[in-house]
């Protein structure tokens, strides 16, 4: 397995892809990402982020999607939490 470390920096720049500009093509179809339940939690949002590249700029089918965080709501980490544990 390839290893993703995801850094303050590069979460920033992966922030700023326009889902109005990018190639659909590019972008991981959200449907396809298959994490093992049976990992532990850290190694479960690992999985995550090695399928989906970007979490902030994928594919529903042909429909590209840009998820974005309000600054005083829940965390991206409460959020990525709350999504591997309903996997």
């Amino acid at each position: 397995m390839e290893r993703f470390d995801v850094t303050q920096m590069n979460l920033e720049k992966l922030r700023q892809v326009d889902v109005r500009t990018v190639d659909p093509a590019t972008l991981v179809d959200i449907r396809e990402i298959k994490v093992d339940r049976n990992l532990p939690k850290v190694e479960r949002q690992k999985e995550f982020m090695r399928q989906i590249g970007n979490p902030y700029c994928f594919r529903v089918g042909k429909i590209a999607v840009s998820v974005g965080f309000a600054t005083n709501g829940a965390s991206f980490e409460q959020r990525m939490e709350h999504y591997l544990q309903t996997l």
